[in-house]
């Protein structure tokens, strides 16, 4: 016969059997999709068994693909007796910055093969993408190019000019080599009024510039006031199409001038050009948008404090933006630090061709959305939301190996791991959320939200080599859970 304190251990025992038993394997989806050779990257999109609602749902994407942005079955309930598992703690009582969304570049090759599609194919993906509905992702934030960038078929500008011709009064600007882009646009704030975007150039117009050339070279400064009141024409024309720029950056990657087109900008340069002539000519036009300094590499926050230190340019500053091609994420942190009432951004992170799912999901989970987040950014978003299955449209020069998020050959769309890494993500955390406090606790990198609705997120990502268990705490309450090496899962509760 037990001894009742063998008894209460028996009992504790049965009790958390089905939680230990939980398995973190795929449910089954609405529509099983067999991958092909010649389309490894399955068309899967978010599914949701039926069943009865547990405190917790959970979504998960897996390395090995077993598992796609699909809710999970099975048991996911509070419980006052605690365990031996580690403990990743949910508190919203520490609260930081406010979310402002994930999403994507939409480049003016994505906008092309987007608009290919048939028109019935192309609203249920404009639907899925941008809407919120239960088989929808969400995306609430895109970043542009002013004119083109890399990933458009061809260079160019709003103001491209005969050699040898120029034209400072600006009366040969037109918006209309981007009708796509603009369109296509106009499609998605219909979905989305709410959506923000990023404008960003990849160079000004080639007779502003001392080389002359759409790759590399500096903009002269006696046609800084004139590209000023190019930016003035820009953001006034796009309003005038119902798009609202909410945020730009004077340059994209301005210590890079070997892309085509480019153009290089030191932080003297973009400090000097912000407080003489882009801030006063937004500030008198009346246009509230938002100046964010550098996009550019973790690996120099030197570049966006140098701009911050200097007073006047201080004055007309937002933030400052960041990629990850060199560096370590923490220069956001670095930067917020000194000076926190200024905003920091995570505005690219591509997907090479050349990269597998399980590596790119795990990595850019891990730095681009949980990375970006813990280190203060209002926003993650990763480069390129779709392309054709050569990797095009591109510029002669431009990216060969970036993988959009999306591969779009003829009426055929499939989702490649760039949809799953801010999927998981998007469809969860909407603009207006708030980052809430969690510990990272070894392998399992994690960050936490607050919802406007009052729902609490929890996106975690197993970076170790086995399955881990672990318990979500909340209040003093357990839920008991796994997961595999490499998946992601995000957790919602009330």
């Amino acid at each position: 016969m037990k001894t009742p304190k063998r008894l209460f251990r028996a009992l504790i025992y049965v009790m958390l059997i089905p939680a230990f038993l939980y398995s973190c394997s795929s449910s089954s989806t609405e529509e099983e999709v067999t991958e092909t050779p010649e389309n490894p990257e399955s068309p899967t999109t978010p599914t949701e068994p039926s069943g009865s609602a547990n405190d917790m749902d959970f979504w998960l994407t897996k390395g090995d693909r077993s598992a796609e942005l699909a809710k999970q079955s099975g048991n996911l309930s509070f419980s006052s007796s605690p365990n031996g598992y580690i403990n990743i703690e949910v508190d919203e009582s520490k609260t930081f910055q406010t979310i402002d969304g994930f999403g994507f570049s939409l480049t003016g090759g994505s906008a092309q093969v987007i608009n290919e599609l048939p028109a019935a194919k192309k609203q249920d993906l404009l639907q899925e993408l941008f809407g919120t509905g239960t088989n929808d992702i969400g995306i609430s934030y895109l970043r542009i190019s002013v004119g083109a960038s890399d990933l458009n078929e061809a260079p160019f500008t709003y103001n491209d000019m005969p050699v040898g011709e120029t034209d400072e009064d600006l009366t040969e600007f037109s918006i209309e080599k981007d009708r796509g882009v603009i369109d296509l646009l106009k499609e998605i704030v219909a979905i989305n009024p709410e959506i923000k975007i990023m404008a960003s150039p990849w160079t000004a117009p080639v007779w502003m510039k001392d080389e002359n050339s759409f790759v590399g070279g500096s903009l002269k400064p006696e046609y800084y006031e004139v590209y000023a009141n190019y930016w003035v024409k820009y953001l006034n024309a796009m309003q005038a199409e119902g798009i609202t720029i909410d945020a730009l950056t004077p340059q994209n990657e301005p210590l890079h001038g070997g892309n085509n087109p480019s153009m290089e900008m030191s932080a003297v340069e973009q400090a000097n050009f912000i407080k003489n002539n882009l801030g006063p000519s937004l500030s008198a036009a009346s246009i509230p948008t938002k100046i964010v300094v550098y996009d550019h590499n973790c690996d120099n926050p030197q570049y966006p404090i140098s701009i911050l230190n200097d007073a006047s340019a201080y004055a007309f500053v937002d933030g400052s933006a960041f990629h990850l091609y060199a560096g370590d994420i923490a220069a956001l942190s670095t930067v917020h630090n000194a000076f926190p009432d200024k905003n920091v951004y995570f505005t690219e992170q591509y997907n090479s061709s050349q990269d597998d799912f399980g590596g790119t999901l795990k990595w850019h989970l891990k730095n681009v959305i949980i990375g970006s987040m813990r280190n203060w950014s209002k926003n993650a978003l990763e480069w390129n939301l779709a392309n054709d299955s050569g990797f095009g449209p591109h510029t002669d020069g431009g990216c060969t190996v970036c993988k959009g998020a999306l591969t779009l050959n003829g009426s055929s769309v499939t989702r490649n791991v760039g949809y799953y890494i801010v999927a998981q993500a998007s469809k969860f955390v909407p603009a207006g959320s708030v980052r809430i406090d969690s510990a990272i606790k070894g392998d399992l990198h994690n960050v936490a939200f607050l919802t406007p609705e009052g729902k609490k997120v929890l996106i975690v990502e197993n970076d170790g080599s086995t399955n881990l268990p672990f318990n979500i705490k909340y209040k003093s309450k357990w839920v008991v859970t796994s997961l595999d090496a490499g998946a992601v899962g995000t957790f919602i509760w009330e």
